[in-house]
């Protein structure tokens, strides 16, 4: 299960990070005169939007099904990710615009002293996003993947600002704006990125399928109950860090109603025991007589839930 107090504490370190960089950026940029630095800051300001975005979508996400929510809350996790990849996308954009009219504007290089600031920021993010990224693999949420992403998206522009200062610094007049040009190679990268998560987040809301090693593991769970002929069918649907499965379940079409009901419960708690993540599952029982197996007579089914 869960820890949500572990996650809450993770997004409050999240906002105060995204804060304490916000200003560090905004402020060495100024008295540093790198407008890189100015506009990655900036773009931090929206991350703190983003974070609080994110992580309230999460932590709404798991709360408990109601009168109104049969099905749970776990939709609200998926938006949440969506808007994290479409919030990337827009920084992306908005970081290529500044980092066009600075090479369309002349400009001094940066000083010097930005480069050691820009190496702290891509440490703190870097950690940061693989903090969230080892969080997001034992719950598989659009959320923390999105989240995790801006801080590495973050990582990935002061990184190539960084690169970009120390060019200019060193090939002196006429390479004043590298760190801008590195800017934009870094938004090709998050715009990848950010694309990828915002489909993956909608795939989840519109019920898209889960993969077919996930399908087969449920499968091979269920096949294992005493009883069970054979899965015809399995269809998984993703809400949130949770799952809603249906299964297509061939017993011996000879058995009675109560010993294909015990069957179908057997099957059920099998999988709701070895995969937690399971919120429920919908069993049908489909008689097989002989080398005759008729699952496809929907009249003839019966469901266990």
């Amino acid at each position: 299960m869960i820890d949500t107090g572990k996650t809450l504490a993770l997004g409050m370190l999240t906002l105060c990070v995204n804060i304490v960089l916000m200003a560090v950026k905004i402020s060495v940029g100024i008295i540093g005169n790198s407008y890189a630095m100015i506009a990655d800051g900036i773009e931090s300001a929206g991350d703190i939007l983003s974070s609080i975005i994110t992580w309230a979508g999460f932590q709404l996400s798991l709360r408990p099904a109601d009168e109104d929510h049969p099905y749970g809350h776990g939709k609200i996790e998926s938006l949440a990710g969506f808007f994290s990849g479409a919030a990337l996308l827009i920084a992306a954009v908005v970081i290529g615009w500044h980092s066009v009219l600075e090479i369309l504007t002349p400009h001094h290089a940066p000083a010097w002293f930005t480069l050691p600031v820009l190496f702290g920021v891509v440490i703190a993010k870097w950690t940061l996003s693989r903090v969230i990224q080892k969080v997001n693999k034992q719950v598989d949420s659009r959320a923390l993947e999105g989240d995790a992403w801006h801080h590495l998206s973050d990582a990935i522009t002061s990184g190539a600002a960084a690169i970009g200062i120390a060019v200019a610094l060193i090939g002196g007049p006429g390479w004043e704006s590298a760190d801008d040009y590195a800017a934009l190679l870094a938004c090709g990268i998050i715009i990848v990125n950010g694309t990828i998560i915002a489909k993956n987040a909608l795939h989840d809301v519109l019920d898209g399928n889960v993969s077919e090693d996930l399908i087969n593991e449920m499968r091979s769970i269920a096949a294992q109950v005493d009883g069970v002929r054979k899965i015809e069918k399995c269809r998984i649907r993703k809400s949130g860090i949770g799952m809603f499965i249906e299964l297509h379940v061939w017993i011996d079409g000879d058995l009675s109603v109560w010993e294909g009901h015990r069957i179908g419960h057997l099957v059920k708690n099998r999988v709701q025991n070895e995969v937690p993540r399971v919120i429920d599952t919908v069993v049908h029982i489909e008689p097989a007589s002989g080398d005759h197996e008729s699952a496809d007579d929907a009249s003839t089914s019966a469901t266990v839930s």
